[in-house]
């Protein structure tokens, strides 16, 4: 994943977030990503670490290293607790095409389309507010 783009991050104490982008790297339908986005989407960093981690999609791999990486910047940079973190947006949307010439019979060539796609992974950290009502 070498094209990663760490959109912005707000540093207001009560409502911080970090945006990731991953654009141009993922290699594949937006229906299959999403099918995986669509588990994890709510839930908080160490459940969705564990369940991309077991889940059988080719898809969950490059999501887990986005959602890594998003949680490593959040830690890094604005000093957030990894526990405390949330994804409370993700998106895919889909991208260019990869266009290849495949060679056929009597010298002719068949196009092939490879499909890419991009993802969006917000990170949030839950309110103090909301972890006290969690324990109860």
């Amino acid at each position: 994943m070498t094209n990663l783009k760490r959109v912005s991050s707000k540093n207001s104490y009560s409502d911080r977030e970090v945006k990731v982008l991953a654009q141009r790297t993922i290699g594949m339908s937006v229906f299959k990503a999403r099918r995986v986005i669509d588990q994890i989407r709510g839930r908080s960093y160490e459940e969705t670490l564990m369940i991309l981690d077991l889940m059988p999609y080719r898809a969950s791999y490059p999501i887990l290293k986005l959602v890594y990486s998003a949680a490593a910047n959040a830690n890094h940079n604005m000093g957030l607790n990894k526990a405390d973190l949330f994804i409370s947006k993700a998106e895919v949307n889909g991208g260019a095409f990869v266009k290849k010439l495949r060679p056929r019979a009597r010298g002719r060539s068949y196009p092939i389309k490879r499909p890419m796609c991009h993802i969006r992974i917000v990170l949030k950290e839950k309110s103090k507010s909301f972890l006290d009502q969690s324990k109860i």
